[in-house]
């Protein structure tokens, strides 16, 4: 339970799905909090809070999690209109009579004294109904004085009204985006050192060190991708790839459990001796990443903590109007890869990954927003 003597540090994000980049955005603001606020109570509002909190519920000493302003959210899921959505939500937030339910999490909500959205990509025009916790937020705040908060975001495809987005995003007290398109979205100068929420806490524990890992890791996936014949000629093709390489000593890394088994079994049989990594065994041991190894993944986060250890790759973009942004972000922000948007045989790549003083500079920057954020006073 959240000590009503207590301050509260009011987190809201995607974890519990779970995903690996989620889980990871999740659990380097809890280790952050873990440093600079060990006696504050801190609040996850998540998806799915048992999920979570198995995940990352041991990295901060008062943290309890939640489902408040996602269950808010998805109750208005086949609204057509963000607009609607955002309404009922603010209106819920000010009077929760019409949700008895949520009636206590909504009191700890308007309680906090920092609300925080973390980074992620999911608002946008894929999940329009989540503009509401953008409306949310800024209606608890409104009522309370919270300092308001949102880091790393990926705004990109924009929601169709747009608009909408900009006037909640003015209401925050914080803005921090991870891309180019995003920043000038929501009104800010893009900036190189604009970056995902992961390079505030990138260090040795995200990474395996029990074991050797395989020469070449794959990561791929059917989420997000035009079909499910889409996502399996992507496999395919993946296998081609490593065939002309001549590699066989191969990884391949589930990133969401449910979203990833039947692409993966898929992988599996394509690449019958490929090692698999389940997602509660990268999250327990590290990714199985280092410095001149080399990747193949159509995901974000594999891309950037594996670049972010030095390896090499190629990303795959499997729906060009979400991933091609979010792959371009890392690469121009110095990850190197090659980005394929045709199914066209790479040269093995010999180089890439960041460099250790491109590494301190994003972190530097994001740490500057977290300050800005948790300030004392």
């Amino acid at each position: 339970m959240v000590n009503s003597e207590h301050r509260v540090h009011y987190l809201v994000c995607p974890a519990g799905i779970p995903n690996y980049g989620d889980e990871l955005i999740a659990g380097t603001w809890l280790r952050y909090l873990a440093q600079v606020a060990p006696e504050v109570d801190v609040v996850v509002d998540c998806l799915y809070p048992e999920v979570a909190a198995a995940h990352v519920g041991g990295l901060h000493p008062r943290a309890r999690f939640t489902s408040t302003l996602w269950q808010l959210c998805l109750r208005r899921w086949t609204d057509d209109d963000p607009a609607v959505t955002c309404a009922w939500v603010e209106d819920a937030v000010r009077d929760p009579t019409p949700v008895p339910d949520l009636r206590d999490g909504i009191e700890v909500l308007c309680g906090a004294d920092v609300v925080h959205l973390l980074g992620g990509g999911y608002l946008n025009s894929i999940w329009p109904a989540f503009t509401g916790l953008l409306a949310g937020i800024a209606t608890a705040a409104g009522a309370s004085g919270a300092r308001t908060a949102m880091t790393g975001q990926g705004l990109w495809p924009p929601a169709d009204n747009a608009g909408l987005t900009r006037s909640l995003i003015k209401r925050f007290d914080v803005v921090d985006v991870r891309d180019a398109p995003s920043a000038e979205l929501a009104g800010l100068v893009p900036r190189d050192d604009h970056c995902d929420d992961v390079f505030l806490g990138f260090g040795p524990h995200l990474l395996r060190t029990d074991e050797a890992v395989p020469e070449v890791m794959v990561s791929v996936q059917s989420l997000l991708a035009a079909s499910e014949d889409a996502a399996e000629e992507t496999v395919r093709f993946v296998a081609e790839v490593l065939r002309s390489w001549q590699v066989t000593d191969v990884g391949l890394l589930e990133c969401s459990p449910d979203k990833d088994r039947d692409v993966l079994a898929v992988t599996a049989k394509l690449l019958p001796g490929a090692r698999r990594y389940s997602l509660d065994e990268v999250l327990r041991h590290g990714l199985p990443a280092r410095a001149g190894q080399c990747w193949i993944s159509t995901r974000f986060h594999p891309h950037l903590v594996a670049g972010a250890a030095g390896a090499y790759g190629v990303a795959l973009a499997v729906r060009a109007d979400y991933y091609d942004t979010k792959h371009r972000s890392l690469i121009d922000g110095g990850s190197s890869w090659q980005l394929l948007r045709k199914l066209e045989i790479p040269e093995r790549p010999t180089s890439g990954g960041y460099r250790a003083e491109r590494l301190t500079k994003l972190r530097d920057a994001k740490l500057a927003v977290a300050e800005r954020i948790y300030r004392r006073g």
